[in-house]
């Protein structure tokens, strides 16, 4: 559960719901469970939980189909169970069972009454036993693993209590499992000098495509202000044809509804979602829910923005800084109702152009009340519709977030660089009530981050990054130019030198020191290894060097094993543990390990084994046995 079921637990289409109940009575009497499920408006359906010590009881179901689910577990004495485990007893015992007998005739014909003898075959050999005064064969029937199934099916629920049903949100696959490129459409070009345009971004779809990615995420597309437009690096006044922070939205062009003209029409915008379908991606879309002082929102509707006491509207501020090219809105607004309705209106006219996946930028910034509400909206009437929160902030909120809709929110991965970091962080988001709905999405950059490590690391820290990013979570993503390994930041700061979201920028993607053929081996990796498209499964492992990282990632009898080097910059080597016994390997057994990413394969003898791994070259192992 979610908060004891104030939020709903969350699954996809083809999952399993694993449940663990403590179920338990007063007295002796057998107690049996059953986990009961269904989707929304649908008939419920039974499976019987399965003993545990303790007094817990396990179970599970799969999610069938795109539609929320709720299951409850109820429990109750069973009689016959009682009355056979009982009678076992009393007869191995020496006692006089005869009237024992009797009762189980009475239970037996209660269960028989009313079940076709053909699914109750062990209760009918069971009866006829009794009637036989065959107390051998009765005590014997008794024990049988048959007639726990029978009692399930057939035996009187006495004291039957049920729980409450918990929810089930239910979304599709690619908000479990999903490889993400980021990149600005207008510098979809070979001139950076020039604007690209939509119609030019089919060669980045590719290129995307190539690496292994199956989601473009392109950056806000529509009018850009002109009023305190920001020039190269941030600055202000900006020069004669900058083009501004695409998410200083809106102008005399049109709003959070237009395309930017300076990258092309609605149409361009349809046809390069059916291109990007062509090619197999999804094109997720990044709304930003704040304005340029020259959106029409500013003209048409004032009482939406928070105004100083001089009457002017007030910047966006994160003291002590200002960005004087956006407005946020004021959610505590006297006409709530119009702007969350104009808000919704947002989202649903980019689903009706078909936009299924969104990209929402600092969503912490709004109340979550705001997004329980749209979030549902919008997945009433597009049920397969996906959000990513963009909220780097405090991990209740982004946990609240989650818990209230969002798909999938980015993460604290970014300045995760120690093993202990790495360990401790992902070892919390997956366990316990946080990884029932908190999924996390693991970006290498953004276009506002650049890492310390990224900076000094170079080539050996981008492959090493890109390797934790796409082994420790189903959800992962780049922004362009990772993959040319791009690292000046302006001095004393995690934002990029010439930053691309002030300026259009030209790329060679072929460019010596590249790591295209890498990235692209990850992402096929992903895609063959079921182990890396599921969440709650991650354990870590001992190394005896803190600069070396091991885990691994299972799925049914599936399993991967990833070992990193978590320093960029030396060779290291240890010692690492195999959780041998987990993978039914004997404590002294040899068994051969292949890596996935350079097809070597190692023979290694049980728990603990060596490796060496070098920046640049080999800076980790992603390891399967092979047979």
């Amino acid at each position: 559960m979610v908060e004891c079921n104030r939020y709903p637990v969350k699954r996809t289409v083809g999952e399993d719901v694993e449940v663990r109940a403590r179920v338990f009575s007063h007295g002796t009497d057998v107690v049996l469970a059953a986990l009961r499920y269904r989707a929304a408006g649908g008939r419920w359906k039974e499976v019987r939980m399965r003993p545990q010590p303790d007094d817990y009881f396990t179970a599970s179901f799969t999610i069938e189909r795109l539609s929320d689910y709720e299951f409850s577990v109820a429990g109750w004495h069973s009689p016959l169970l009682t009355w056979a485990r009982d009678f076992a007893k009393w007869y191995a015992s020496g006692e006089d069972v005869s009237m024992d007998a009797e009762e189980g005739r009475e239970i037996l014909s209660r269960a028989l009454g009313k079940r076709p003898a053909s699914r109750a075959a062990v209760l009918k050999r069971l009866m006829e036993a009794i009637v036989a005064r065959d107390y051998g064969t009765i005590a014997s029937l008794s024990t049988s693993p048959g007639l726990t199934e029978a009692a399930f099916l057939f035996d009187r629920r006495l004291h039957l209590e049920e729980g409450e049903a918990v929810r089930v949100r239910v979304e599709r696959e690619e908000a479990r499992f999903a490889s993400w490129y980021e990149f600005f459409p207008r510098s979809c070009t070979s001139d950076p000098g020039k604007h690209g345009t939509l119609r030019d971004c089919t060669a980045m779809l590719r290129h995307a495509r190539d690496l292994g990615f199956d989601t473009v995420y392109i950056t806000p597309i529509h009018p850009i202000g002109r009023t305190n437009r920001r020039g190269k690096n941030g600055v202000i006044p900006c020069a004669p044809g900058d083009p501004g922070s695409p998410w200083a939205i809106g102008s005399d062009e049109g709003g959070h509804k237009s395309v930017n003209p300076d990258l092309g029409t609605l149409e361009d915008f349809r046809e390069f979602l059916r291109k990007a379908r062509s090619m197999g991606l999804e094109v997720a879309m990044d709304i930003a829910l704040q304005c340029s002082p020259d959106h029409p929102y500013v003209r048409e509707h004032p009482e939406w923005f928070r105004h100083r006491k001089d009457g002017s509207i007030r910047y966006a501020e994160n003291p002590p800084k200002k960005y004087f090219d956006i407005y946020p809105f004021d959610f505590d607004t006297t006409d709530r109702e119009g702007l969350w309705n104009e808000m919704l209106s947002i989202f649903l006219f980019w689903a009706e152009q078909g936009v299924r996946a969104f990209r929402v930028d600092n969503p912490h910034t709004k109340p979550t009340d705001f997004w329980e509400w749209l979030i549902a909206k919008v997945r009433e009437k597009y049920p397969d519709a996906i959000f990513l929160a963009e909220a780097f902030t405090r991990p209740s909120i982004m946990y609240e977030l989650s818990k209230v809709g969002f798909s999938m929110s980015y993460t604290y991965f970014t300045w995760r660089n120690y093993d202990y970091e790495i360990r401790d962080y992902f070892t919390e988001i997956n366990s316990g009530e946080v990884a029932e709905h908190f999924r996390p999405m693991l970006f290498t950059n953004t276009p506002d981050i650049l890492t310390d490590v990224l900076q000094k690391g170079g080539r050996p820290a981008f492959m090493m990054r890109a390797v934790l990013a796409a082994t420790l979570s189903p959800l992962w993503g780049i922004y362009s130019g990772f993959e040319l390994c791009e690292n000046r930041a302006r001095p004393n700061s995690e934002e990029y030198l010439d930053s691309e979201k002030y300026e259009v920028k030209a790329r060679d993607f072929g460019a010596p020191g590249n790591i295209n053929a890498f990235i692209a081996r990850l992402n096929q990796i992903r895609r063959e290894c079921r182990p890396l498209q599921f969440f709650r499964n991650v354990e870590f492992y001992r190394s005896d060097n803190p600069n070396i990282v091991c885990y691994s990632r299972w799925h049914g009898d599936e399993w991967v094993y990833v070992v990193v080097n978590v320093n960029p910059f030396e060779e290291h080597s240890a010692t690492v543990q195999v959780p041998v016994w987990k993978f039914g390997i004997g404590f002294n057994e040899p068994y051969r390990m292949e890596d996935l990413l350079s097809g070597e394969v190692y023979n290694w003898v049980g728990e603990y084994n060596y490796v060496k791994l070098t920046p640049g070259e080999r800076c980790a192992h992603v390891l399967r046995r092979r047979a």
